[in-house]
């Protein structure tokens, strides 16, 4: 059975600092490229980072570049997603990806989905 689920969701100030994980199961992770995702109510999920298989090639949206850092760790089967510099903005579902394909990767073209964890910034 595939999974993947996600952990460390929380709520923090702004400019607060988490860490996601998104551990997979079920399927080879190694040889899919992972990203991660934002949802927010009533729209789809949106690309924010994005990590080949080997971990050479990282992708950023601008919103986030610079505050964001995607990494994996292939013999625990786990993508991480550090956020630092949190904004109000980045409140959302977060929610990991598998793609068999390194582009397009976007929502529509992921193989394997997880339910997501959210993050709330505030005051």
């Amino acid at each position: 059975q595939v999974q993947l689920v996600e952990s460390g969701g929380a709520w923090v100030q702004p400019g607060g600092s988490l860490r996601l994980s998104c551990v997979a199961s079920g399927f080879t992770f190694r040889n899919y490229h992972m990203c991660w995702y934002t949802q927010s109510a009533g729209r789809e999920p949106e690309s924010v980072a994005c990590i080949d298989t080997t971990s050479n090639n990282l992708r950023y949206i601008e919103a986030v570049s610079g505050r964001f850092t995607i990494s994996r760790d292939n013999p625990k089967n786990t993508v991480y997603l550090q956020m630092n510099n949190l904004l109000e903005g980045d409140t959302a579902v977060y929610r990991c990806g598998a793609h068999s394909q390194w582009r397009p990767t976007n929502w529509r073209t992921t193989d394997y989905r997880g339910q997501g964890t959210q993050v709330t910034v505030s005051s």
